[in-house]
């Protein structure tokens, strides 16, 4: 196993059920350890994942086919 982490940004203002909703989404993904929005920062997501099993491009398509505008950061 091999855990990294990624932050996407999303260019859409999400309410509270609509991040929560985006986090469950991510973690049906073979793994993914952890989606988390912070409070104050609710563009940005960060993702705890095992680079083994997903990759970062498989997060940012997931992110984007549920409507949002999305882009890795500093990638």
């Amino acid at each position: 196993m091999n855990i990294s982490d990624v932050m996407i940004h999303i260019n859409e203002s999400l309410n509270e059920d609509a991040r929560t909703t985006l986090e469950n989404s991510l973690r049906k993904i073979d793994g993914v350890v952890s989606p988390r929005f912070n409070a104050g920062k609710e563009h940005l997501l960060l993702v705890a994942y095992d680079t083994e099993k997903t990759s970062t491009n498989a997060l940012l398509e997931k992110t984007r086919a549920a409507g949002y505008t999305a882009q890795l950061v500093g990638m």
